[in-house]
């Protein structure tokens, strides 16, 4: 890989973050429809993500072809989640395929599978009571100790 491609990578936001992306994306589109408040919060993280509204348009054109990827760090495998569930709720609106989807992504994610439901469950009524990620992630750690 030479310094233009590693610039470009830099640019373009590193695999994981065009992964998440694309999982918001497939979140956001699961009801069948796309609202403008997820588009809103999906312009938010992919802004945290260094990840240009530009960029987010061709992510959101062909996301296709973007692979699925697992963060290799606990944290941001939570935070991705959160975000997910975060997207799942953000139209005040939880479709059974935006249930699903997001029980799919915190198995892949690692998460015990008899778990999933009581996680998803806690993530949600974290972001409706407006409790930080932080907040969140501890009250996770403890279900899940």
């Amino acid at each position: 890989m030479n310094f233009s491609d590693v610039l470009n990578m830099f640019r373009q936001g590193k695999g994981t973050a065009r992964s998440h992306m694309k999982n918001l994306i497939e979140m956001a589109a699961a009801d069948g429809n796309f609202a403008d408040v997820e588009y809103d919060l999906l312009k938010s993280i992919a802004k945290r993500n260094n990840i240009s509204e530009s960029h987010l348009k061709d992510i959101r054109k062909n996301h296709a072809g973007i692979a699925f990827e697992i963060p290799q760090d606990k944290s941001e495998r939570f935070h991705q989640l959160y975000d997910l569930v975060h997207m799942m709720t953000v139209d005040a609106s939880v479709h059974d395929e935006e249930r699903k989807l997001s029980n799919l992504f915190a198995i892949k994610f690692g998460y015990p599978k008899a778990k999933v439901p009581e996680l998803i469950n806690v993530i949600h009524a974290n972001i409706k009571n407006n409790q930080s990620a932080a907040e969140t992630m501890k009250r996770v750690e403890m279900l899940l100790s």
